[in-house]
């Protein structure tokens, strides 16, 4: 019988409830590990277990933190069309190959007719009452020609001033009332209004004055009939924005106005 005794801070090795648990045995290969979270060294923590947290990113989607996938931004990554563009809504509303997607229909070509009738008209009267101090009206008649005739043509100096005076009337009227807010009187009671066909706006002073001058000048120099009826024979037949010569010049449509 041995009479060593183990050290005093040292259980002895043949005691059970002292003797520190043995580690597992490493998994062997080809065998998948034990569920379960691995065993810890230290004692277990004491109290109830945390509440398990949201996962991270949205609740409502794929992580990411977007509900529209891991991309964001926009439902309409994952193949979803666009909405339409409201009725009536002008600029940066057009997409594909047409350029009025979005816009109100093209204006109806009788509508158009009374419109240019009416703001002829509005010019037409105050120059009538103007051209009596240059001595229109008796130049006509003594020379046997009509009112057209006698304006548009360039014999003697108080015809030519009439006639500027005319070209700057109808050319300026167009211009200005255009570049305002798209609208003449004439459409504006007709419920028109010309737009930039690229995207809807109002156009600029530039392409109003270009508009007019192609619109005005030549019936006002020379082709007093054949222009505009050139003019209203193509708004007739043009396809598919119902173009005169002045709106291919200025890149202009004219669209009805949303009641």
């Amino acid at each position: 019988m041995s009479t060593d005794q183990p050290p005093p801070d040292q259980p002895p090795e043949d005691d059970p409830f002292l003797k520190r648990p043995q580690e597992p045995p490493p998994p062997s290969a080809g065998q998948p590990p034990p569920p379960g979270p691995p065993p810890s060294s230290g004692p277990p923590p004491s109290g109830p277990p945390p509440p398990e947290g949201p996962p991270s990113g949205s609740p409502y989607g794929p992580s990411g933190g977007s509900p529209y996938g891991p991309t964001g931004g926009s439902p309409y990554d994952n193949g979803m069309p666009p909405p339409p563009p409201p009725y009536g809504g002008y600029g940066g509303g057009y997409g594909g190959s047409d350029p009025l997607s979005g816009m109100p229909p093209l204006a109806e070509s009788g509508k158009r007719i009374i419109a240019r009738i009416i703001d002829w008209l509005i010019i037409a009267i105050p120059l009538a009452l103007i051209g009596i101090p240059f001595d229109i009206y008796s130049r006509a008649t003594d020379d046997g020609n009509d009112f057209g005739d006698t304006v548009n043509s360039l014999n003697g100096g108080s015809q030519l001033v009439f006639q500027l005076i005319t070209i700057v009337a109808y050319v300026a009227y167009d211009t200005v009332m255009v570049a305002k807010d798209g609208q003449t009187l004439g459409k504006k009671w007709m419920k028109l209004r010309v737009a930039m066909l690229n995207d809807g706006s109002t156009p600029p002073m530039s392409q109003s004055l270009l508009r007019a001058v192609v619109l005005w000048l030549p019936a006002l120099i020379c082709c007093a009939c054949l222009w505009p009826l050139l003019i209203l024979i193509l708004i007739l037949v043009d396809k598919p924005y119902k173009q005169g010569l002045h709106d291919k010049a200025a890149k202009t449509v004219v669209v009805s106005v949303p009641r």
